[in-house]
């Protein structure tokens, strides 16, 4: 009996998360996934049908957890300091659910479609629109917003996995090469140097 309150379908998608994330593709099934949610095989297909649906499932899950977050951050009048505001709660996104967000990203060994890739990028739409901001401000020099917010993707990407697979024990040292890198990104866009240190300072405050 499936007890007030739960959603078993949620659990599902997150219990499916942690067994593709900590076991790999292999560990997989109806019956590893039912196992670890608490409920039995038939839950598995009477909310998705078989096991390819779950982990679709599971990797919408994850980029609509991360739209959340980065939504939450304001447009504010400083589109520099919005950018690394938006790269924070990237890191946030994938710290709160790890498991997800490698998942999310293939590195379980599953193959993600078009469709999955290109809900990613959808996600990030308010990235380039912030970065937009930034080329039309004259902070950034002129440049196809999305091209340029790929490459901010790419920095943020590669400290979070580095982070997350424990290069970083210490987290001092990860904020410091992330406001490094995030400086470095501003300046290498066409800002000036001190005055994008100054954005990034301001969003690491908040």
């Amino acid at each position: 009996m499936v007890q007030r309150g739960r959603d078993p379908r949620a659990e599902l998608v997150e219990a499916g998360a942690r067994v593709l994330a900590e076991q790999g593709p292999g560990a997989l099934s109806a019956r590893s996934l039912a196992r670890a949610a608490g409920t039995s095989t038939m839950a598995v297909y009477t909310y998705f049908g078989g096991m390819p649906a779950v982990v679709r499932a599971i990797i919408h899950e994850g980029f609509a957890r991360l739209a959340a977050e980065l939504a939450e951050v304001p447009e504010t009048a400083d589109p520099v300091a919005d950018c690394a505001a938006l790269a924070l709660a990237y890191r946030r996104a994938a710290h709160r659910a790890p498991h997800l967000y490698r998942v999310m990203f293939g590195a379980t060994g599953f193959d993600l479609t078009d469709e999955d890739r290109g809900i990613g990028a959808y996600t990030l739409r308010v990235a380039r629109d912030a970065v937009a901001r930034c080329v039309a401000s004259g902070r950034f020099r002129p440049a196809e917003p999305w091209t340029l917010t790929r490459q901010s993707w790419c920095l943020a990407h590669g400290l979070v996995s580095l982070e997350l697979a424990g290069f970083y024990p210490d987290p001092a040292g990860a904020d410091a090469d992330f406001r490094t890198h995030l400086t470095n990104f501003a300046t290498g866009a066409g800002d000036d140097l001190t005055r994008a240190g100054v954005s990034v300072a301001t969003a690491f405050e908040v």
